[in-house]
Parts: C-alpha cells; structure tokens; sequence
C-alpha cells in the first residue's frame, strides 16, 4: 500500500503534528549515520578500529528503521494490534 501524500492529506491536523515530529527525529537520526558512516569509511580505509563506529551506525539505521514503520503506521491510523 502506497504512503503517498493523498495519506497525509487526508490526516487529522493532530496526527499531521505527530508525523511531523518523526520526520524531524527521523532526519535527525540520518544526519548523525552519515556522520556515522563517515568516520566508519574514513577509519576502515586507514586501518583503525572501526567496529564500535560500525555497530553505532547500525543502532542508528535500525532506530530509523524502526521509527518508519512507526510512522507509516500512524499515517495509515492502525491502532495497536497486539493480541496477547
């Protein structure tokens, strides 16, 4: 199912502010894993240690990952879905 903006048009102006708020964590968070990535390539290529680097910038994709599929699921209106 396609996230477009029809999505976000059709929001409520409450669940736009939230979306808001995530796009902003969210381009916080790639900022800071291109930073990442950065000193990860830099420190590979001049053969330093660079696996706490590399494990930072995995924590960070995961995190943006994450908060994604978060925000996809406010824009679609889901309500919390776990059956215990």
């Amino acid at each position: 199912m396609s996230m477009g903006g029809a999505a976000y048009r059709r929001s409520t102006p409450h669940r736009k502010a939230v979306i808001e708020q995530f796009e902003i964590f969210i381009g916080f968070l790639a900022f800071w894993g291109l930073i990442l990535l950065v000193v990860t390539v830099w420190l590979e290529v001049t053969g330093q240690p660079a696996l706490g680097w590399a494990l930072g910038l995995l924590a960070v994709l995961l995190a943006i990952a994450g908060l994604w599929k978060l925000r996809r699921r406010v824009l679609r209106g889901e309500k919390d879905e776990f059956k215990g």
